[in-house]
């Protein structure tokens, strides 16, 4: 296609990392807000939405010309809405050029940013696009273009391809981090755990230009800088990260032989990402400041694939200035992070929304299993649920996994029901009822019985079907 001569105030179809072109505006940025270097861009506003995003000029094409492309190869509700937006605009412009207003959201304070794969334009046959992710919504992006890496593999797991990134800064309502490139962290980065989620987490600070070393109980997982043991990589790091499986593994990597606590000395920093419960990382807090370290919990939301993608969502408490130490690093393996005060709000915090997705996993099991004992089409189930007020990335995807029969582990099974206990005791401390995530919990030990534990979570639908 022949180059398209663009300029401000034109309407435009704007593509921003994986979502699908949006409808937006060409505006003059705001005044701090700096222009990306390298390829020709511009600020774009996308109608719908409170979005705001420096797009490169080949990610842009006319709103006029190809409409009805656009309109052809999206169907979903929000980008309906945003179009509907644009038509409105249009009318009450009356062929003036107006700046297209969009109020701001009372959510969007601060700012922090994460790592977001650059797409190709054209769809392909296999890959219909989608409707915009919810989180798409409500934050201020700001995309910034990053060269070529490529790394040499720490394991299979930590191998990454040489391949064009982008990156995307997203405001978030409590984060302290600068918008646009991340700039790494000069400080001495370790990280303890290679597990389905360390992996995909290392390999994000690694390419992002951070400085790492790593320890993990097997072998096979070694790679970057190897520390030989957890109080080594403390005691050589500025700023050790560790993810571990459960309360008795966080324990065991602080207080064990060789362990976190033996390598902890005067202004050493320690981040548990573990999902543990309160009383446990609490205790680890207490054992980390009585060294003289400093030490902030931060487990995250998320599964392999989005710590592949750099797309966690980070929830922190404890030391307020370690927190801003690790913007970088946070930058590096999430979306976006939460600050909710002090030790042991993040892991209450993370409890209930793994408490929320084991429950919501076990529902969407039960009702697969009822629809086919009852001769329903369990495909059309998850058409009709997909077009509904419940669709989603997680809905479709464990929908799939079960259709399919493929339960290779993007979230293991025995965490989530770990999680559900600890969220149920979380309940009885405070005489909280916890009635569905109770039935849950029993549903996921029936699937544990029947040795789907180190299975995806949404193999909790055998403990349906025997």
């Amino acid at each position: 296609m022949a180059a398209v001569s663009l300029r401000l105030g034109d309407l435009v179809w704007g593509k921003l990392g994986r979502y699908p072109p949006w409808p937006g505006k060409i505006v003059n940025p705001p005044k701090d807000l700096k222009k990306p270097r390298g390829k020709k861009c511009f600020f774009v506003k996308f109608f719908g939405t409170e979005d705001h995003a420096w797009i490169k000029v080949e990610q842009l094409k006319p709103y006029h010309a190809h409409k009805e492309e656009m309109i052809k190869i999206n169907k979903g509700k929000r980008f309906q809405q945003a179009v509907d937006a644009v038509e409105e605009f249009l009318k009450r412009a009356k062929g003036k050029d107006q700046d297209l207003t969009i109020p701001e959201s009372s959510t969007v304070k601060g700012m922090m940013a994460g790592p977001m794969a650059a797409f190709k334009w054209q769809p392909t046959a296999s890959e219909p696009v989608k409707d915009a992710d919810p989180h798409f919504h409500h934050f201020l992006l700001s995309q910034t273009e990053k060269p070529a890496v490529c790394y040499q593999a720490i394991t299979k797991k930590l191998k990454i391809c040489e391949e064009e990134t982008g990156s995307t800064s997203i405001q978030a309502a409590d984060s302290t981090a600068v918008n646009g490139n991340i700039t790494p962290t000069d400080k001495k980065i370790g990280f303890l755990g290679l597990g389905l989620m360390g992996s995909g987490i290392v390999s994000n600070l690694l390419k992002m230009g951070h400085t790492v070393t790593v320890w993990n109980r097997t072998a096979e997982k070694e790679g970057a800088r190897l520390g030989r043991t957890p109080a080594e990589v403390v005691s050589t790091c500025d700023i050790t990260f560790a993810c571990v499986s459960d309360p008795k593994a966080a324990k065991d990597l602080v207080l064990g032989p060789s362990g976190v606590l033996q390598g902890i000395r005067p202004g050493k920093c320690y981040v548990d990402m573990s999902t543990v419960d309160a009383d446990t990382v609490t205790e680890l807090a207490q054992v980390i400041v009585s060294r003289g370290g400093r030490f902030l919990e931060a487990p995250v939301s998320g599964n392999q694939q989005l710590s592949n993608d750099g797309m966690l969502v980070i929830l922190a408490a404890g030391d307020r200035g370690l927190y801003e130490d690790c913007s970088s690093c946070f930058q590096a393996m999430g979306k976006t992070s939460f600050f909710l005060g002090e030790v042991g709000n993040a892991a209450k915090m993370m409890l209930i929304v793994n408490m929320v997705q084991g429950s919501f996993m076990a529902t969407i099991a039960e009702g697969l299993t009822l629809a086919q004992v009852t001769g329903q089409s369990q495909q059309t189930l998850l058409d009709i649920l997909n077009q509904g007020q419940l669709a989603s990335i997680f809905l479709d995807q464990k929908c799939q996994n079960i259709l399919q029969g493929n339960f290779k582990p993007d979230f293991y099974l025995k965490y989530i029901q770990k999680d559900l206990r600890l969220a149920i005791a979380l309940g009885d401390a405070v005489n909280h009822p916890t009635p569905m995530a109770a039935a849950a919990n029993e549903v996921y030990k029936r699937a544990k019985a029947l040795d789907q534990s180190d299975n995806d979570m949404s193999a909790v639908y055998r403990a349906y079907i025997h």
